[in-house]
């Protein structure tokens, strides 16, 4: 290699070097400061569909940014006992103001099986006081912008005879 070369190579690498720095900080400013949170506020019957039973998830959505929080659509998934018990998604595009708040209600599908399932595990003798649920889901936006959100807990069974 001539000399010349080795020199614009390393002029290169150097360059290189020198922008890294101003390319990570563009990026850290594209990057949205506040994450929005996204809360469960309420599930309501539906009317059924045969042999599957609907309900309708509503979800509280608070935007802290100082940014429009843009979605275009949802996916939510209920787990009980660690088992997948119900899924549901809404192709609803919306926006939520900066420094704002919003509901966004979600039906979700549960299948007879599960319910069947369900029913034989809270029969057997092997009962627990409570069952656990897992709750999350996604909240699709545009160009990479998706906001996962997840919630878990216990409820209480009434006690049996």
């Amino acid at each position: 290699m001539t000399t010349i070369a080795v020199a614009l190579v390393r002029t290169g690498r150097r360059l290189a070097l020198a922008a890294l720095p101003l390319l990570l900080a563009a990026c850290a400013t594209v990057a949205p400061d506040s994450a929005p949170k996204i809360d469960v506020v309420g599930i309501e019957p539906l009317p059924t569909l045969g042999p599957e039973f609907r309900l309708l998830v509503k979800l509280h959505i608070v935007n802290p940014s100082d940014t429009p929080l843009e979605y275009d659509g949802a996916y939510v998934e209920i787990n009980v006992d660690e088992r997948k018990y119900a899924d549901g998604v809404i192709d609803a595009r919306g926006s939520v103001p900066r420094f704002s708040e919003a509901m966004l209600s979600v039906p979700v599908t549960i299948n007879a099986m599960a319910v069947v399932r369900q029913a034989l595990s809270l029969a057997s003798g092997e009962r627990s006081p409570t069952m656990r649920y897992q709750l999350r889901g996604k909240l699709s936006g545009p160009l990479f912008h998706s906001h996962r959100f997840e919630t878990s807990g216990e409820l209480p069974l009434p006690a049996s005879r």
